[in-house]
């Protein structure tokens, strides 16, 4: 598919919207199957070293409240998922790159992996980090790593990060985890301040063309404590956000059908269904949140979270539900790889 022809498909409005809608999850379903998979958040420390112009973790937001989970908090929602038959988690953290945090995240997923005897799967999504800590981090039992790229467009990336980032950079610790073997993830925002329908098709074009095996994208969401938050009224409008991450999602679908794609939680706070529009327009993985209730309210990328109980199972019934109401079912006790990185694997 050229610029042109996705940009056309992410303007369509009315039926020819709903058609591209349409084709997304007929794409998945004659490819993959009507499965989602499942990774159970710890949102491990809302302490990060960078000051991205999005992000309420940003270190400069005063009024941000910083944690870190304990040990054992992070080895109850592993054992959380386990009982739950989840078959994977995806610890996500701030971003920090400093010697205590490397060695504490080695030891936690080495960890994981020794108490759940290897069948629990291992997400990270912490950021840029050297290749050596990707290496030692993939030793020690993680196998998928989400490193969003955000903007793919070099001049929209700076326009919404400081100048201490390097694009450069964030392009290279993508290709670092490809090379060491992780099913890598990347994923954009849709409906930042600056960005247009070029911008958008050419981040579907970067996943297709790093080939990767999962991405995760969602709605830009505006937080009041970040510089981003004074072009609030400048961006679409909610419903727009919306409808575009859904074309996005369809059009990912069929450009690369066998990836796995998130239903994120972005969209979910925008359209209380928004989640479950997300599987119907081609999203295959959705990821509940296991963090301990009373760090959910402090970890906000953005403001407006939906509220989730803390009680797993109740959450769990309602997922199935939500569900099976648009002929979709979980797949539990699975690790739930990308069937793309497999291919590609067996091929290597």
């Amino acid at each position: 598919m050229t610029v042109d022809e996705i940009k056309s498909l992410l303007a369509s409005q009315g039926e020819e919207a709903q058609a591209l809608l349409n084709k997304g999850l007929q794409t998945k379903l004659q490819t993959l199957d009507n499965c989602v998979h499942l990774r159970g958040l710890i949102e491990y420390s809302s302490c990060c070293a960078k000051n991205c112009l999005y992000c309420g973790l940003r270190c400069t937001n005063a009024s941000a409240i910083r944690y870190t989970m304990s040990d054992q908090e992070v080895f109850d929602c592993a054992q959380l998922a386990m009982q739950l038959h989840y078959g994977s988690i995806a610890i996500q953290s701030g971003e920090r790159s400093d010697r205590a945090f490397v060695d504490k995240i080695t030891f936690l997923v080495r960890e994981i992996k020794r108490q759940t005897d290897g069948k629990l799967g291992i997400t990270l999504s912490c950021g840029e980090q050297t290749e050596e800590t990707y290496r030692k981090w993939f030793d020690a039992g993680a196998h998928r790593y989400l490193l969003r790229i955000e903007a793919s467009n070099p001049d929209l990336y700076y326009k919404i990060h400081p100048k201490d980032h390097d694009f450069d950079k964030r392009v290279a610790c993508i290709e670092s985890l490809i090379k060491i073997g992780y099913q890598t993830g990347t994923g954009c925002m849709i409906g930042l301040p600056f960005q247009t329908l070029d911008d958008l098709a050419s981040d579907l074009l970067f996943f297709q063309e790093k080939q990767v095996a999962m991405v995760g994208m969602g709605p830009f969401i505006p937080h009041p404590d970040t510089p981003l938050w004074q072009y609030r009224n400048a961006i679409p409008s909610v419903a727009e956000r919306v409808q575009l991450t859904l074309k996005m999602i369809a059009l990912l679908r069929i450009i690369m059908p066998e990836i796995n794609m998130v239903a994120a939680t972005a969209v979910q706070t925008l359209d209380p269904q928004g989640r479950e529009k997300a599987v119907k327009a081609g999203a295959n993985v959705i990821m509940p949140n296991l963090s301990p209730e009373n760090y959910r309210k402090e970890y906000l990328i953005y403001p407006d979270k939906p509220s989730v109980s803390d009680n797993a199972i109740n959450d769990q019934q309602e997922l199935e539900k939500s569900l099976q109401a648009i002929n979709h079912r979980i797949l539990y006790d699975a690790w739930g790889d990308s069937v793309a990185f497999t291919k590609q694997h067996l091929k290597s």
